[in-house]
């Protein structure tokens, strides 16, 4: 029987309308496949207001064991969270990376000879999230050339691949966001037996950012357990790293890895997350004297280099 290695990302269709525009916009990058420009497919749930916005970039997962080519062209996005955050004031954005949804190039984040599936080689594995990496450098060029987007608090997320991605992704731009949010992170599960040289060592590297993460997963993760996930975070904290891990039950008998899709369960919690980071915030500006959040016309604080 092959080992269980990620389960299908959670798709979502788009909501009833409320106060916040969608856009689906392509952005051109410096990538060339096959002597071709590269564009990724970027979708934007813009909140009512001028800009710039805090903005949330949160990150789509795998397409369960890379087996079933059908499932890469459907575009990821979770209009939960997109409202959640709109409804303060956030710009959310929801990335596709090579080869997913839209966009362009081909999907080739660590698979086994003959694209049969997601290989367990550590070797293998990690080349792809480094190249997935590639795709966040672009995203973020865009959405400084875009405008609208306040390069001073960008919070990074994602789910299963997309968790563990932005964690690793904030480590090596640790100036870059204010935050990390983490749902069921991890690249490889722990069917292929790799998962501590995989999961493990990503999340220790990810130590090397220090601003706060929170950390969601849930009971009967066939893919990721609570004994394995918590185990990285006991690396990730001993390693340095600043965070929060919390757990929940989705009932019995239910995936745990589809934490996602329960917004009833995690919006509380993330929206305490959210607030921390403005108190936090807004604790620097008294310090310095300037302006983190409102319109008055007072000096705005810097934008962290290299990032907008």
């Amino acid at each position: 029987m092959r080992p269980a290695l990620l389960v299908p990302l959670v798709l979502f269709v788009a909501p009833a309308a409320w106060p916040a525009e969608r856009l689906v916009e392509r952005a051109p990058t410096t990538l060339v496949e096959a002597g071709q420009p590269v564009t990724l497919e970027v979708v934007l749930y813009v909140p009512d207001g001028a800009g710039p916005f805090p903005t949330l970039i949160f990150h789509h997962g795998s397409t369960g064991r890379g087996d079933d080519p059908s499932l890469f062209p459907r575009t990821f996005e979770s209009p939960a969270m997109a409202q959640l955050f709109n409804a303060q004031g956030w710009l959310v954005v929801f990335p596709q990376r090579r080869g997913r949804g839209a966009s362009d190039g081909l999907y080739d984040e660590g698979f086994e000879p003959h694209r049969s599936g997601y290989s367990c080689a550590p070797a293998i594995s990690l080349a792809g999230l480094a190249r997935a990496k590639q795709d966040l450098d672009e995203v973020l060029a865009y959405l400084e050339r875009r405008g609208g987007a306040d390069a001073a608090r960008v919070l990074v997320g994602g789910v299963s691949r997309g968790g563990i991605l932005s964690m690793a992704y904030a480590a090596e731009h640790p100036s870059r966001f204010v935050g990390v949010l983490n749902f069921v992170g991890g690249w490889i599960g722990e069917g292929c037996g790799t998962g501590e040289a995989i999961n493990t060592s990503t999340f220790v590297a990810a130590a090397r950012f220090r601003g706060p993460t929170l950390w969601l997963y849930g009971e009967n993760d066939p893919f990721y357990s609570l004994k394995h996930s918590r185990k990285n975070f006991r690396a990730f904290r001993d390693a340095g790293g600043n965070g929060e891990f919390v757990s929940y039950s989705l009932g019995e008998g239910v995936n745990g890895h589809a934490v996602l899709g329960h917004p009833d369960l995690w919006r509380e919690r993330v929206l305490a997350f959210v607030a921390k980071l403005r108190r936090a915030e807004e604790a620097a500006s008294r310090a310095t004297g300037t302006s983190c959040c409102s319109g008055a016309a007072t000096e705005r604080r810097s934008s962290p280099p290299g990032l907008f």
